[in-house]
């Protein structure tokens, strides 16, 4: 990766991704606001619930697209240039949805900024796995989805307040696009990159040889079975509609305002930092005493452990939405969890310079092709049957299976990571050109 190395200390690496941390922000928030506005956007425009999986597909289905095609522009451009300029044309398009009349306008317009969206996640998963070694990857994971979503969660009820409004939702788009924009600005200014294989001691000679991405690569991908298991699981994630579902869920199933089914923000993005932030910690420190099992052994119980409480927090009329909140906090918790395992999961079996499009192809395709199924499932069955049966089924039921699923990472996790573990010094080793 081209660009001038960064200095090893530690707090140099926590500083970079300080200034990453905004644009995962912008990314995930491009999601979130038409969640959190979809009833006064639904009533504005006057379209039906199944509007809103519409545009959570078709923002998911454009990453599929996008996503690996930033990561390539990423080996001619540099991933600095990349995010900037994602970063401002995701801020373009989500301005430019205030100003839509109509749905056909506000699906081609959040297309576009889907665009944008793309770039960011799987490009910074591949700088993370630049600035830290396997020690330290959990915590980083950790504390970037949990600061991120902390801040998205203070963020949400204050935008859902315009609600209210008349047409208070196209002022919920600008605010998110003026912060995607100072995102942008941020990378710009304050960032520095680290190198391709920094932290896997791969030398700037070797990482060189890595500066493109060729066909036969990207097939290796495909060669790795924790990858392509893990590639599956993605697939099986159903906590997935939660986020996407989950205001909406309390207000049709439960008849809630979208002011109060919004409150259930705070507590899932404190539920989610304690679980990213906590999840980081315990599995770098389970690492480093089982290193073979231990990452997959808490993956396995943080699914099974979802589920179980999905179903007490999402089948039963509670009354008040400070249950529901408490509960919906707690399914956050164990869905935090997650990255700060598979993420460094994932890293720890994939070559250096193919973890942005093995991102890409977790992120931007599986986890696109996921949050598609289970939006427009969502929209279509909940009209249907209703929400609350289409969360049993996915929150519940197809999340013990994916806990049952993970346990066949243990057949494959430690020979994938010897395979990886080995090659930098191999690689160093070879003869100039």
């Amino acid at each position: 990766m081209p660009g001038n190395p960064l200095p090893s200390a530690p707090g140099t690496r926590w500083r970079q991704l300080a200034v990453l941390s905004p644009t995962v922000l912008t990314d995930n928030s491009e999601t979130s606001v038409v969640s959190t506005l979809f009833a006064s956007i639904r009533q504005t425009l006057g379209i039906a619930l199944g509007a809103l999986g519409t545009l959570q597909a078709v923002s998911r289905v454009v990453g599929m697209v996008c996503g690996p095609l930033w990561v390539l522009l990423t080996r001619r451009w540099g991933r600095k240039a990349v995010l900037v300029i994602s970063g401002v044309w995701m801020a373009a398009a989500m301005a430019a949805c205030a100003l839509a009349q109509n749905f056909p306008q506000l699906l081609v317009l959040y297309g576009l900024a889907a665009v944008g969206a793309a770039a960011g996640q799987p490009v910074i998963h591949e700088i993370i796995g630049d600035l830290f070694d396997e020690g330290a990857r959990g915590r980083a994971v950790g504390w970037l989805y949990g600061g991120v979503t902390l801040a998205g969660s203070l963020l949400t009820p204050v935008i859902a307040q315009v609600a209210g409004a008349p047409h208070g939702w196209r002022t919920g788009f600008l605010v998110i696009a003026a912060i995607m924009l100072a995102a942008a600005l941020l990378v710009l200014c304050a960032y520095r990159d680290p190198g391709t294989g920094a932290a896997d001691g791969l030398d700037a000679r070797a990482a060189a040889t890595s500066h493109r991405i060729t066909r036969a690569q990207l097939a290796r991908l495909f060669t790795v079975p924790t990858f392509v298991l893990m590639v599956v699981q993605r697939l099986l994630s159903g906590h997935l509609l939660a986020a996407t579902f989950g205001i909406v869920f309390l207000v049709d199933a439960y008849g809630f305002s979208t002011q109060a089914a919004a409150l259930i923000t705070l507590p899932s993005g404190l539920g989610y930092l304690l679980g990213t932030v906590a999840g980081g910690i315990v599995t770098d420190r389970v690492q480093r005493a089982h290193p073979w099992h231990g990452r997959i052994v808490l993956l396995q119980l943080a699914q099974i452990l979802y589920a179980v409480v999905a179903f007490l927090g999402t089948q039963h009329d509670w009354g008040g939405i400070g249950v529901f909140a408490a509960f919906f906090g707690v399914m956050a918790f164990f869905q935090g969890v997650n990255p700060g395992i598979n993420r460094p999961l994932v890293m720890a079996v994939v070559p250096p310079e193919l973890r942005g499009a093995a991102f890409a192809v977790l992120i931007s395709i599986a986890e696109a092709v996921a949050y598609a199924v289970f939006a427009l499932g969502a929209g279509a069955l909940g009209e249907a049957i209703g929400l609350k049966a289409v969360f049993f089924w996915v929150l519940v039921v197809l999340m013990v299976v994916n806990g049952a699923f993970c346990g066949l990472l243990h057949r494959t996790y430690p020979a994938d990571v010897r395979a990886v573990q080995q090659e930098p010094a191999a690689r160093n080793a070879l003869p100039a050109g």
